[in-house]
């Protein structure tokens, strides 16, 4: 199991990728935390974050304005060469290796199948109390919107927390990050954290190594 990531004095630039979804709630989120988050719609804006969290929201509309704005690739080349992300829900669907009912490509960088609106339309949106490996404190509420099923894990997949049905809620690869739900719609900024964590952690190591 992987620990929770340790926080170090390093002051990480944390993005928001802002072409559509929940991207004020994170925003909230991360100036809860004291770092104010930044909206990146440009490649520009991109190129000016350590880390970057993509939120959810319809990810047919997020795949499409990725190539619309000729971001798809430089942005799966960043986290290929190590800059952390972190996909909540549409974002989760967006980073999976595998999403057969999606009509565009997706970055492709773990490997999980992701299964668009498995659970159903909005009305039957639901909450649970989810236990999180490596996350103190006791469970997380979660938030489930449309959300995605997330399985077949491959062996470099770290699954962090599983619904009642077997389906992962929350897993890791190195550092991209992915959940199923929505952290942003509650004042628990655990998640935040961890991910914060993950990003301080990835510039210390790109500043040691130079």
């Amino acid at each position: 199991m992987t620990a929770a990531p340790e926080r170090t004095a390093v002051a990480p630039r944390i993005g928001v990728l802002a072409l559509q979804g929940d991207v004020r709630e994170h925003i909230e989120a991360l100036d809860a935390l004291g770092i104010g988050g930044a909206e990146v719609r440009t490649l520009a804006q991109l190129d000016e974050v350590d880390g970057l969290i993509m939120p959810g929201g319809e990810s047919t509309t997020i795949a499409r304005l990725l190539l619309i704005f000729g971001m798809h690739e430089p942005l799966r080349d960043r986290i290929a060469a190590g800059m952390p992300v972190w996909g909540t829900c549409a974002g989760a669907i967006l980073l999976a290796e595998r999403a057969p009912d999606l009509d565009r490509p997706t970055l492709g960088l773990m490997d999980v199948l992701a299964e668009r609106n498995a659970y159903g339309r909005q009305v039957d949106s639901f909450e649970v109390d989810l236990d999180i490996a490596g996350l103190d404190g006791g469970p997380v509420r979660a938030v489930f919107i449309r959300a995605p099923r997330l399985a077949e894990p491959g062996p470099g997949v770290e699954v962090l927390a599983r619904l009642e049905d077997g389906s992962i809620a929350a897993c890791r690869q190195g550092r991209v990050l992915a959940t199923a739900f929505h952290p942003e719609l509650t004042t628990d900024g655990r998640l935040h954290a961890y991910f914060l964590a993950m990003t301080e952690e990835a510039l210390a190591a790109a500043r040691a190594s130079r």
